[in-house]
């Protein structure tokens, strides 16, 4: 356990860091990026895991059909 030594300072004892594999100290502002970045990650990964899997059961289309179908005045100015 960490123990308070006074207003300034704490101990953290070596076995305690050890047993955890170690600790990091940051300040709050910080950490909320940390968490934030964090968080938006893995939201990334999830659409990129779901887009690739959707591309291997062909659930995909390309950008020329996508645009000839919803956008057909766009598809005109598109370079193929």
């Amino acid at each position: 356990m960490i123990t308070k030594v006074n207003k300034n300072s704490i101990i953290i004892p070596r076995e305690l860091i050890r047993k955890k594999q170690g600790i990091v100290i940051l300040d709050l502002e910080e950490y909320k990026e940390f968490l934030k970045y964090e968080i938006e990650k893995e939201y990334i990964d999830k659409i990129v895991s779901e887009g690739l899997k959707e591309e291997r059961e062909e659930k995909t289309e390309s950008l020329e059909k996508f645009l000839k179908r919803e956008y057909p005045k766009l598809y005109e100015n598109y370079k193929h």
